[in-house]
C-alpha cells in the first residue's frame, strides 16, 4: 500500500462539528497504511497499489464505503500481519475513487472514527479484520484544564502556521473555527507535515482527551522553537549577504569616484606594483599571460573575500622565481681543482670525473650533461663535495632533504584549491637560491619513502631527466619552469632502494671509504682545525701528534667515514676547554696516553681477534654494509643430535643457503679430510653469526661459512691474521663478489693484513685500491674452496704442514698481493 499527502485534511463540517453519530461495524476490511496516520473528521488523497488493496477497495465501493485502516509498524513490509499492524487505526468511507491506466487507483477518503483492532479475521481476497469503536474518555474534573489547553494549542499552531512554509494560511482560520477539543486535536496533528508519524500515531491511540492535548501541545512547542531558530539563522544568513553586497557596491562607487577625482585607493596602488613587477620579472610570453589573466582577476575581487589572499600569493611567488636571473657561471679547471683538493683529501677518481664534466660544460655550455649521484658510506664527504662544486663554480647553492619524504606534492608541490597550498621543494629551492643555475642537491635520495599519497621517486623522473625537465610544471604554479641549467646532484648511501627508471637518469660515482693514513691526512688538514676553532681554542691550547690521532683511529672508530673521528676530536677539545675555563693555561698535547686518560679505555682491541679465534670454528669473513665494510665473525660448533643444521644470527635467505651449500660440499668430500663419513648422523651442526640484532644476507659469506664447519669438524684452527669473502658453489667453485675495497678497508682497520679473494676479482684490486693499501694488504686469490682451506686453517696438533694446494704461485708473504 503506498499512499501520500496530496493537501493538508480538513476538519468535518463548516462548524467542526459533528454531523452526527457513528456506527461502527464489527466485521471491515483492513487496509495497511505505509508512513501515514489518518485522524477521524479529516481527508486524505491516498494512491492504491497492491493487487489485494484494489480488490479489497473495489469491494468496498461496491458495498457500503466502509474500511478500516490501520498503519503498519515496519513500512517496508509489502503483506503485514496483526502484529505489523499498530493496534488503534480510523474507520474511513471513500468518497471517491478513480482508476489510473497502469491498474493504480486514487482515492478520496474520510476518517470517522477511532476503532480497535480485535482480530485479524482473514486475508484473502483481501484483509478484514474484527473491530470495535474505540471510545475517547473525557472526565469532568480534566474541563477546566482541557479548555485552557485548547487555547494555548491554537495560540502555538497560529504561531507554526505563520512561520512554517510548508502550511498554508488557511488553517488558521479553520482551526479557529473547530470548539470540539478531541476534534481540534486530530486536525492539528493531521496538518502537521514535520513531525514523524510515530507521533501522530502516539496522539491517534491517546484516548483520554486531556493527555492527547498534553501531548500535542508538547510537540507543537518543540515544532515552534524548531521554526524559531531556523527563522534567526536564516535572518542572519540574509543579513550578512546583504550587508556584503552593499559593500561591494559601495566600494564599487567608491572607485568610480576616486577615479574621477584623480585618486586611487590601496588596492588599486596595490594592483597597479603587482602589474609593474610582472612586467619586470622576465617571464617567458606563456607564463606572463597567465600572471596578466590572475592579475585581472584579482582586480574584480573585494580585498576581503577569501580568494583575494590565495590570489595574491599565488602572483607573489610568480613574481619572486628566478626566470630570468641566473649565476655567471666561471669554468676555470685548475682553480675548481685547487677548491676540490683543499676541501677534500684523496678521492682522486671523484675529482677527475667532475673535472671531465666542467670540461664538456666549458666547450659546450649548452651540452645537457648527466646527473651526478654520489653513492657511498657516510661521512666520506659527499654533501660537502657538492659545495665545493658550486664553490668553485662560482653558483648559488641548494640543498634539499629527501630523507622520509613520502608525498609527491613534495616534489611536485599542492594544487590550488588546497587550503595553505605551497610549491614543491624544486621550486621553492629556486626561489631561496634567486638563480635559475644553481647546483641543486637532491640528499639521500635512497631514503624516500611512498604512501596513499603518492611516489616521491616517480615524481622525480620528470626533474632529473634532461630530456624533460626544460618544461617542468609544479601543480601550484601550473606553468612551465626550465629546469634544465640546474646542475642537480644526488646522493646515496645504498642504490638498491632506487627505483631502476631514476637510477637510469643519474651517473653513479661510488666515493669508498677511507683508509687510515687518508683519515689522518684529513684530520690533520680539516678536522683539527676545525674543531679547535669551533671549542674557542688555539694551535696553542692543543695540538695532535701523529701518533695520537693513530691511536683515536684505531681504537675509538670503526666507520668508512670521519664523522666519528671528528666527533672524538671534538670530545678531546671539550676538555681541554674546560680546563681553560678552569684557568688551567697548560697546553696539552694530544698522545696515545693522553687519549686513554680523556677518552677512556679503547673501544677497540686488537685482541680482541686473536682471542675470539682461539678455539677451532671461528673464521673471520668480509661483509659490505651501506655504512661501509665490516669483519664478521662465523663460528661452527658440532654436538650430539640427530643430522640437522642450526643456522642463527638474523640471517637472510641467501645467507642461509650459502651455510647448506658449505656442509654439502664437506659431506661430499668429506674422505679428504680424514673425518667419519657418518658423521652427520648422530651431530647436530650449529651455524652462528654473531650481533644477532642485525640483520645480515648475501652470497659473500660462503667462503668464510665453510672454512668454519671444516676447522670444527676436522680440529684445525683458523689462522686469526687472515680474512676472506667470495661466494661457493656445490661443486667448490669461488665465484667472485661486489664490494672489494670496502671490505679490505675493514680489515685494515682491525689489523687484519692478509685477505683471501676469489680470483675474478682480481681487477676490482688493482682497479680500486691504492698502491700505498696493495703494497700494505696481501692478497690471495682462489678458485676453490681447497686452495681457501689450504691457505687458511692451521695444521692440526701433531701434523706435519700439508704442501700448498695449487694457487699457481707461492703462498702469500706479507705486504705483497698475490
Amino acid at each position: 500500500m503506498d499512499d501520500e499527502h496530496e493537501r493538508p485534511a480538513q476538519p468535518v463540517g463548516a462548524d467542526g462539528e459533528d454531523e452526527g453519530p457513528v456506527t461502527v461495524p464489527p466485521r471491515l476490511p483492513l487496509l495497511p497504511l505505509r508512513d501515514t496516520v489518518l485522524f477521524p473528521g479529516s481527508f486524505m488523497p491516498l494512491a492504491v497499489a497492491r493487487q489485494s488493496s484494489i480488490r479489497l477497495i473495489d469491494a468496498a465501493v461496491a458495498g457500503d464505503k466502509l474500511v478500516g485502516v490501520f498503519t503498519q509498524r515496519d513500512p517496508t513490509l509489502d503483506a503485514p500481519d496483526q502484529e505489523d499492524l499498530f493496534p488503534i487505526g480510523t474507520m474511513t468511507h471513500i468518497h471517491k475513487m478513480f482508476k489510473l491506466a497502469d491498474g493504480s487507483q486514487r482515492l478520496i477518503v474520510q476518517g470517522l472514527a477511532r476503532v480497535r483492532l480485535e482480530e485479524v479475521l482473514g486475508a484473502e481476497p483481501f484483509m478484514t479484520a474484527a473491530v470495535a469503536h474505540a471510545d475517547e474518555v473525557a472526565r469532568d474534573d480534566d474541563r477546566l484544564e482541557i479548555d485552557a489547553l485548547v487555547r494555548n494549542i491554537k495560540n502555538s499552531f497560529q504561531q507554526v502556521v505563520s512561520l512554517s512554509p510548508l502550511l498554508s494560511d488557511d488553517l488558521q482560520s479553520l482551526v479557529a473555527s473547530i470548539g470540539e477539543p478531541g476534534r481540534l486535536a486530530d486536525f492539528i496533528a493531521s496538518s502537521l507535515t514535520t513531525i514523524p508519524t510515530a507521533t501522530k500515531q502516539q496522539v491517534l491511540e491517546t484516548l483520554d482527551l486531556r493527555s492527547r492535548m498534553d501531548g500535542l501541545h508538547r510537540v507543537l512547542i518543540k515544532e515552534l522553537e524548531v521554526l524559531e531558530l531556523g527563522s534567526k539563522i536564516q535572518s542572519q544568513v540574509q543579513s550578512e549577504v546583504g550587508k556584503n553586497q552593499r559593500e561591494y557596491l559601495l566600494r564599487e562607487q567608491l572607485k568610480a569616484i576616486q577615479k574621477e577625482l584623480g585618486e586611487a585607493d590601496d588596492q588599486t596602488k596595490e594592483i597597479e606594483e603587482l602589474g609593474a613587477r610582472i612586467a619586470s620579472a622576465g617571464m617567458p610570453e606563456a607564463v606572463r599571460k597567465e600572471a596578466l589573466r590572475e592579475l585581472d582577476r584579482l582586480s574584480k575581487m573585494p580585498a576581503a573575500a577569501a580568494e583575494y589572499t590565495v590570489s595574491r600569493t599565488y602572483l607573489d611567488w610568480m613574481i619572486a622565481l628566478p626566470w630570468d636571473k641566473r649565476t655567471e657561471e666561471t669554468v676555470d679547471l685548475r682553480r675548481t681543482k685547487q677548491v676540490l683538493d683543499a676541501d677534500h683529501s684523496d678521492l682522486v677518481k671523484v675529482k677527475d670525473r667532475i673535472l671531465e664534466y666542467l670540461a664538456v660544460r666549458k666547450l659546450n655550455p649548452r651540452a645537457k650533461g648527466p646527473i651526478l649521484c654520489f653513492a657511498g658510506p657516510p661521512g666520506v664527504g659527499k654533501t660537502s663535495l657538492a659545495k665545493s662544486i658550486a664553490a668553485s663554480l662560482g653558483r648559488r647553492f641548494v640543498r634539499v632533504a629527501l630523507g622520509g619524504m613520502r608525498d609527491e606534492a613534495e616534489i611536485r608541490g599542492h594544487r590550488r584549491t588546497y587550503i595553505g597550498a605551497l610549491p614543491g621543494q624544486i621550486i621553492q629551492g629556486l626561489r631561496r637560491a634567486e638563480s635559475r643555475n644553481p647546483v641543486f642537491i637532491l640528499d639521500e635520495i635512497d631514503k624516500l619513502g611512498m604512501d596513499f599519497r603518492g611516489d616521491p621517486a616517480s615524481a622525480l623522473l620528470e626533474v632529473l631527466d634532461p630530456e624533460q625537465n626544460n618544461t617542468f610544471r609544479d601543480h601550484y604554479l601550473d606553468v612551465p619552469f626550465d629546469l634544465s641549467e640546474v646542475l642537480f646532484i644526488t646522493t646515496a648511501n645504498v642504490l638498491d632502494p632506487v627505483p631502476a627508471a631514476l637510477r637510469d637518469r643519474m651517473e653513479v660515482i661510488e666515493l669508498p671509504g677511507y683508509t687510515e693514513e687518508e683519515k689522518l691526512t684529513i684530520a690533520t688538514e680539516h678536522l683539527v682545525e676545525r674543531q679547535v676553532a669551533d671549542h674557542g681554542l688555539t694551535a696553542e691550547d692543543i695540538s695532535f701528534t701523529a701518533a695520537g690521532l693513530r691511536a683515536i683511529v684505531r681504537g675509538y672508530t670503526r666507520e668508512a667515514g670521519v664523522r666519528n673521528l671528528e666527533r672524538e676530536i671534538g670530545a678531546l677539545c671539550r676538555k681541554v676547554a674546560r680546563r681553560r675555563a678552569e684557568d688551567v693555561t697548560a697546553p696539552v698535547e694530544v698522545t696515545p696516553d693522553i687519549v686513554v686518560e680523556m677518552l677512556g679505555a679503547p673501544r677497540y682491541l686488537a685482541e680482541e681477534i686473536a682471542e675470539r679465534t682461539r678455539n677451532t670454528g671461528v673464521a673471520l669473513g668480509l661483509a659490505w654494509t651501506p655504512v661501509g665494510g665490516e669483519v664478521l665473525f662465523v663460528e661452527a660448533s658440532r654436538m650430539a643430535g640427530s643430522g640437522s643444521l642450526t643456522l642463527t644470527g638474523h640471517l637472510g635467505e641467501v645467507m642461509k643457503e650459502s651455510a647448506r651449500t658449505a656442509l654439502s660440499w664437506f659431506r661430499a668430500h668429506v674422505a679428504r679430510y680424514h673425518v667419519d663419513p657418518a658423521f652427520y648422523k648422530d651431530a647436530e651442526i650449529h651455524l652462528h653469526v654473531p650481533s644477532g640484532a642485525i640483520p645480515k644476507d648475501g652470497p659473500s659469506a660462503g667462503v668464510t661459512m665453510v672454512t668454519a664447519l671444516v676447522s670444527e669438524l676436522t680440529g684445525r684452527r683458523v689462522r686469526s691474521d687472515i680474512a676472506m669473502s667470495g661466494e661457493i658453489t656445490l661443486s667448490g667453485h669461488v665465484l667472485p663478489v661486489g664490494g672489494i675495497k670496502e671490505k679490505v678497508l675493514a680489515a685494515r682497520r682491525l689489523g687484519i693484513f692478509t685477505v683471501i679473494l676469489p680470483k675474478q676479482n682480481e681487477k676490482d684490486v688493482n682497479e680500486e685500491l691504492s698502491d700505498d693499501l696493495r703494497r700494505e694488504i696481501s692478497v690471495s686469490y682462489v678458485s676453490t674452496v681447497e686452495e681457501v682451506l689450504q691457505l687458511a686453517l692451521l695444521p692440526a696438533p701433531g701434523a706435519k704442514p700439508a704442501p700448498d694446494v695449487g694457487v699457481g704461485s707461492s703462498p702469500p708473504v706479507h705486504g705483497t698481493v698475490q
